[in-house]
């Protein structure tokens, strides 16, 4: 097995979260904790699955997470570090170069070694190792420290939503069609006429603004100038999807982009990822609670980039620039349909106050029409924590909001994720945009 590389001190990430020592060990504590109760219904089988090569097992999502710990914290400021199996540097390594060799990622499946529970007790042992640092480190350590535990929680929360989107193309797969939990209702949702939201002509602001976490293709700060347009108040339904495919939507060539129709053409699309033609006729979904009817007035879910812009394209529209729905959105709700929700699937939108959109957070990350780059003046840090986003500025679009599996404390107004434009695993839906 190859040895891991040797870690030199990782530079700051971002501003220092405004957190005190015992605020960061519960929340550390909290969220370590979330991954484990989210993989605990599950069998040690459902946790080796690898269902495609842009999934991961459950059971390497939770040694990672653990991993990235050891290796950019613990390594760094514990004197002679003992790691708790060398083997791990080289399996649970995701794509860090300068963190040394690593497992290749299409095989992440065939990991049958080390099982799951060997696995819950590396995650034991490291949070065992990281409280007592916490706890021990001195004021100089700790403004060094806290950031880089900060943002291993937000990496940690990105994983706890890809264990959720990874199982359900796993169960997918599965003729049993089982179920990770079992089905629970939406609340009643007060349905109105959808509507549309100015965004203003001018000058405008967009990026984080320093005042708490970000990662680092977030900032830095800056103005852009927009055309005036406007957005619609809510995403698009399932309802509006199904007249896009009665209209043979998936059919016509001359609404989607070359890329997109040739992706269609390949994969056989004709409908969202997990829909399916019930022997009634109807539209059926699979969720993370088994094989459900199509709600109509939730959003949709599971479609591409090429497909959102095809959707656009039919209806007249367009999606809208990243920099516009930053804009529009206001800041995210205290309460909506995301991992705390328990739902885990997209629901109908209750009826927000006119003149606000409504779903801007949770339900589904909403494409735009910007493709992933960096902002003016973003500069990558130096070392292994400088792959974390700015290597991947290439080919790949970016989406907002947060998602039904997106954890609360992970959503922020100027969260940029971001995917390849025919990826269509995660929930990843659409909002439509129309020129001022």
């Amino acid at each position: 097995m190859p040895a891991p590389a040797p870690q030199a001190a990782p530079p700051c990430p971002a501003e220092p979260p405004d957190l005190d020592p015992a605020a960061l060990t519960g929340r550390y504590a909290e969220i370590r904790g979330r991954t484990e109760a989210l993989a605990a219904p599950l069998q040690p089988e459902d946790q080796i699955v690898q269902s495609m090569e842009d999934a991961s097992p459950v059971k390497w999502h939770r040694g990672h997470t653990t991993w990235f710990f050891e290796t950019f914290i613990l390594r760094t400021f514990v004197p002679d570090y003992e790691p708790v199996d060398p083997a791990y540097a080289y399996l649970f390594n995701s794509y860090y170069e300068a963190a040394g060799p690593r497992h290749p990622r299409p095989r992440r499946g065939l990991l049958t070694r080390p099982p799951a529970a060997l696995v819950a007790a590396y995650r034991k042992e490291i949070d065992r190792r990281m409280v007592r640092l916490l706890d021990d480190a001195d004021a100089d350590t700790w403004r060094q420290l806290a950031p880089l535990v900060e943002l291993g929680l937000q990496h940690e929360q990105q994983h706890q939503e890809l264990i959720c989107t990874d199982l359900l193309h796993a169960f997918s797969w599965n003729p049993l069609k089982p179920a990770y939990q079992p089905y629970r209702a939406a609340p009643a949702a007060e349905t109105r006429a959808g509507s549309w939201i100015d965004v203003p002509e001018g000058l405008h602001e967009i990026g984080a603004d320093g005042s708490g976490f970000a990662f680092d293709h977030e900032r830095p700060r800056h103005k852009v100038w927009l055309e005036g347009c406007r957005l619609a108040d809510r995403p698009v339904s399932n309802a509006d999807w199904q007249a896009f495919i009665d209209d043979g939507g998936y059919e016509r060539p001359e609404l989607w982009l070359s890329d997109g129709w040739a992706t269609v053409q390949a994969a056989g699309w004709t409908a969202p990822l997990y829909w399916q033609r019930g022997e009634d006729g109807r539209w059926w979904s699979f969720t993370l609670s088994g094989l459900q009817p199509v709600e109509p007035e939730a959003p949709v879910a599971h479609v591409s980039y090429y497909e959102a812009d095809a959707y656009a394209c039919w209806a007249g529209k367009r999606l809208p620039r990243e920099a516009e729905w930053e804009v529009a959105a206001g800041p995210p709700e205290p309460e909506g349909n995301v991992l705390s929700s328990g739902l885990r699937r997209p629901v109908p939108a209750a009826a927000g106050p006119d003149g606000r959109p409504a779903q801007m957070y949770g339900d589904v990350w909403e494409w735009t029409a910007s493709p992933y780059v960096a902002y003016p003046g973003f500069r990558p840090a130096a070392g292994a924590i400088g792959e974390y986003n700015g290597k991947f500025m290439c080919g790949q679009f970016v989406l907002r909001g947060g998602s039904c599996v997106t954890p609360a404390g992970h959503i922020r107004r100027e969260y940029r994720n971001f995917f390849y434009p025919h990826q269509r695993w995660q929930f990843s839906g659409l909002r439509l945009a129309e020129d001022g």
